[in-house]
């Protein structure tokens, strides 16, 4: 009589999953590892920049540039009425202003400014321009000149805009004007440059009188403008808040 041999039964199913299956305990604490390795090194980044701009700060002292308005000249004024009833503005400015650089180690490099004389009271357009050069460099603790041409070639005007301007030549009230300039400009220190950022300047405060002249009745009005800007204030807003620096 032959003896039968037996077989080892086959591990249960539940068992080889179990074998292969993570332990979720120890995968939990390897990620918890990781985030805290992480939140370590950016916590040590962010303290590297803060100590680094805090040293830039305590060495370079960094001011913003100064801007002001030193003089406007308005050569040409033309009010012209057409048959039809619209009045289109012709006019020709000459503006110059002063950029300071109040810092000993930083330079700014200008682009080509962009300039409009702006009405204080609706927002019209009077002229618009360019400043005569392509790059301005305003040196440390030094003052540069920026010279500028603007104007406007038979512009069209509103109705409510002609009215108030014809109101300033009969009452010889003074026009309040606006000059906006736009730029962009690089700040460098020692051989350290930043990357170029937009810079918006302001200047309110300049003030017109309109000199009426021309006979009764006449559809074109002369004029040549006088200015005051001893009370114009510039405000100089940066873009952008952060400078980012290259070699």
């Amino acid at each position: 009589m032959t003896d039968t041999i037996k077989l080892p039964l086959p591990p249960a199913k539940a068992y080889l999953y179990n074998q292969n299956r993570r332990n979720p305990i120890t995968h939990r604490r390897n990620r918890g590892r990781g985030c805290l390795c992480f939140c370590f090194w950016l916590t040590l980044i962010i303290i590297f920049i803060i100590m680094l701009a805090t040293l830039l700060y305590l060495l370079y002292r960094p001011h913003r540039p100064e801007f002001s308005v030193t003089s406007l000249k308005i050569s040409k004024f033309n009010l012209t009425t057409a048959t039809d009833g619209t009045t289109r503005l012709t006019a020709n400015l000459s503006l110059t202003m002063a950029t300071k650089n109040p810092n000993y180690k930083i330079e700014f490099y200008y682009d080509r400014f962009t300039l409009a004389c702006v009405s204080v009271t609706d927002g019209t357009d009077i002229a618009n321009g360019y400043s005569e050069d392509n790059l301005v460099v305003s040196e440390p603790n030094n003052v540069t000149i920026i010279h500028s041409l603007l104007s406007s070639d038979s512009r069209l005007l509103e109705t409510e805009t002609v009215s108030r301007i014809r109101l300033y030549l009969k009452r010889k009230l003074r026009l309040k004007l606006k000059i906006l300039l736009n730029t962009r400009a690089v700040m460098k220190v020692g051989s350290f440059k930043s990357k170029k950022v937009g810079i918006r300047i302001k200047c309110d405060g300049v003030r017109s009188v309109i000199p009426k002249s021309g006979g009764a009745g006449s559809h074109t009005l002369l004029s040549s403008l006088s200015t005051t800007v001893s009370d114009a204030k510039c405000e100089v807003d940066f873009q952008t808040k952060i400078w980012k620096w290259t070699f």
